[in-house]
């Protein structure tokens, strides 16, 4: 066993709420930061809370944290909490200020545990942004799971019709969009802002597609079409994505396109 020694200050260093404006950052200070990587720092500041005080010495010069500083500025806040480490002497400040950058370099990923963790996060509807991975990156850590979001296949439900056609009435229920109306109509808002909102009512409308399939498939070839066109019926998945019905991945629609072309032939 291995026993390391080390003073209390050095274990429990002071703590303290400085202002953002009195903080020094060290001039010979050798990593860079671009205005991107303070745009991810604020980002993630904004989404997480300021978790990782900055460490100054005794003057209120940064020793760790120069880019956490430009993010904070950025967000235009005045105070920041810091650690201060007076223990350090001048060489091992300076020494510290790279080891700082230099050891989380050495770090690693399992890229399996890494897949795992993203994949749930994306399912939740968590924005992979603020993780400080970029698109691309993601593109290649996933691009050779085929099970993965990134790839997998959709596949778009389908029904068969039934042999009567059911009535209007029973393709679709509004009632959420009818209480949300009468709600809006009772509201003091604008009629600019009503107008507005009881547009937006109309997405709570659900419809029963395995019936609108069936009324489908016994309308008249106009009715037929107009559904088509509005996009309640899917026959053409070409089509549809080329009106804008279907919103996939310009390289994932080029794919399917090409793939139906070549069974097609």
């Amino acid at each position: 066993m291995v026993s390391i020694m080390i003073d209390k200050k050095t274990e429990f260093p002071e703590y303290e709420i400085r202002a953002v404006d009195d903080l020094v950052p060290y001039a010979r200070n050798s990593r860079t930061h671009s205005d991107k990587q303070v745009a991810e720092i604020a980002a993630s500041i904004k989404e997480f809370g300021f978790t990782n005080p900055i460490l100054i010495d005794g003057e209120g010069g940064i020793i760790a944290g120069h880019c956490r500083l430009m993010a904070l500025q950025k967000l235009g806040v005045d105070e920041v909490p810091c650690v201060k480490l007076e223990h350090l002497t001048e060489a091992q400040k300076r020494a510290y200020v790279i080891a700082d950058n230099k050891l989380a370099e050495k770090a690693g990923w399992d890229e399996d545990l890494l897949k795992i963790e993203l994949a749930d996060l994306k399912d939740a509807g968590f924005d992979l942004s603020v993780t400080g991975f970029e698109d691309k990156e993601l593109e290649n850590l996933f691009g050779d799971d085929d099970d993965s979001q990134y790839t997998r296949k959709v596949e778009a439900p389908t029904y068969d019709p039934a042999g009567v056609q059911p009535n209007l009435d029973d393709l679709y229920s509004d009632a959420k969009t009818a209480e949300l109306i009468a709600e809006i109509d009772e509201s003091k808002v604008t009629p600019a802002e009503k107008a507005f909102l009881k547009r937006a009512a109309g997405r709570h409308t659900a419809f029963d597609f395995q019936k609108v399939a069936d009324y489908y498939a016994h309308a008249s070839p106009e009715m037929q079409n107009l559904m088509e066109n509005s996009a309640l019926i899917i026959v053409d998945f070409g089509k549809a994505i080329a009106n804008g019905y279907v919103k996939v991945n310009e390289e994932i629609a080029e794919q399917y396109l090409n793939e139906r072309k070549n069974s097609d032939e």
